[in-house]
């Protein structure tokens, strides 16, 4: 099944905010008291965004956490369904899921 849309991972949308505000990764890392490795990986799509860390942007930049857990949901099943090992064992599944509706 094909799906129309890429998402986008919300460290994208978070770094560039960075950047229009003229906040520093270092900056902002200490505000929010969380590891600069961390922030710098999820600003780098490398890191999946928790709704803790979601919530500490809301507070830091104004960013509604709910709308970033969103897209980090909607970039999670996306690559799921890209990985090619994983849909190999969907169709295996459906296989045998199918042959057995026919018994």
């Amino acid at each position: 099944m094909d799906y129309p849309f890429i998402p986008i991972h919300p460290g994208e949308i978070l770094k560039e905010e960075l950047e229009t505000r003229g906040i520093s990764q270092k900056q902002l890392s200490e505000l929010m008291g969380i590891p600069y490795t961390m922030l710098n990986e999820i600003l780098n799509c490398k890191r999946v965004l928790s709704t803790e860390v979601a919530l500490l942007f809301e507070a830091a930049l104004g960013i509604n956490a709910d709308m970033l857990c969103n897209m980090q949901s909607q970039y999670n099943m996306q690559s799921a369904r890209q990985n090619t090992t994983l849909s190999d064992r969907f169709k295996a599944i459906r296989r045998v899921c199918a042959a057995a509706s026919l018994l």
